[in-house]
């Protein structure tokens, strides 16, 4: 049967008349004229944003990179209290028996004292997020053609310029008063910080984006940064601790950091290289995935 004037039977998405919703359609779609049929139009889907957006993770960067360079004090204070461990405690427990040989506990401990750095700075960066919220500038974020994805890497990426600056700045400091440090092994503690520090940033992060005030944020991060710190071994053997800490320093992804460290600068370390390293890119991937998921809720929050 011949179809009414002005319709066609063979394409379902053409409709006579004013614009009318039908099954499927869904609600981002674009209205277009169709040529040859008077008074028609089609509906064709929105083009699906990009999932990464390289320009708006380099514009977050950028604002992320500015706002630290203004807070310069913030840099010389989460210094003190590395600095307050590795020539107070470091020293004063200097008569002790270091658990590598050839080594003073000082030194022994300097990995652990860098890896602290990145926790400190990387994991406070989440606060940045609730600040956001308060000055309207997230919400102007979420308002733009970019993924939730996007949003979350640009963010992480900023709170990873702070930790690798204050760990470069730690590591020159170590190099000149605490440990000898070749270029080389100046090189790959900078390049093992990278992702140490993401991954910390990306718990931050996702923390973060769940609280809605800082006192909150304050609380949890304390409740979270002490023992990450302690029980990853930063200050002792974990070889001779008791089994208790060591069960639980398998799941604190600070301990296979300060392991990495170790091996870098001493040679020596409780796991193996490409333990400390497959079980920082597992901690990297599901930390990836969860602030993904936190920021992707973000958009209904007000």
């Amino acid at each position: 049967m011949e179809g009414r004037q002005g319709t066609s039977p063979a394409c379902p998405l053409r409709m006579g008349g004013p614009a009318h919703n039908f099954p499927g359609a869904g609600g981002n779609h674009e209205r277009v004229s169709s040529p040859g049929y008077a008074g028609e139009v089609l509906w064709r889907p929105e083009p699906v944003k990009p999932m990464l957006n390289l320009n708006a993770v380099y514009a977050l960067l950028l604002r992320e990179a500015k706002i630290f360079f203004r807070e310069k004090e913030r840099i010389i204070s989460i210094l003190i209290s590395p600095l307050l461990f590795l020539f107070v405690m470091g020293k004063g427990m200097g008569t002790g028996t270091s658990p590598v040989p050839g080594y003073t506990y000082q030194q022994f401990i300097f990995p652990g004292i860098m890896a602290m750095v990145i926790l400190f700075t990387s994991i406070t960066y989440g606060l940045y997020i609730i600040w956001d919220k308060r000055l309207d500038f997230l919400k102007e974020v979420l308002a733009a053609p970019i993924s939730r994805a996007t949003l979350f890497v640009g963010k992480s990426l900023g709170g990873m310029l702070g930790a690798i600056i204050e760990t470069l700045l730690l590591v020159l400091i170590g190099a000149l008063f605490i440990i000898p440090l070749n270029p080389l092994k100046v090189l790959l503690c900078l390049a093992a910080a990278f992702p140490v520090s993401y991954m910390i940033t990306n718990l931050g992060l996702t923390i973060g984006a769940k609280m809605k005030s800082m006192e909150g944020f304050g609380l949890v991060m304390s409740f979270l940064t002490w023992p990450l710190f302690f029980f990853s071994g930063a200050l002792f053997d974990l070889g001779a601790a008791a089994p208790y800490i060591r069960a639980i320093s398998l799941f604190d992804p600070i301990t296979y950091a300060v392991d990495l460290f170790r091996i870098i600068m001493l040679g020596s370390g409780y796991f193996s290289v490409w333990t400390d390293l497959g079980a920082i890119a597992v901690f990297c991937l599901a930390s990836t995935a969860a602030g993904v998921a936190a920021f992707g809720k973000l958009q209904q929050e007000k």
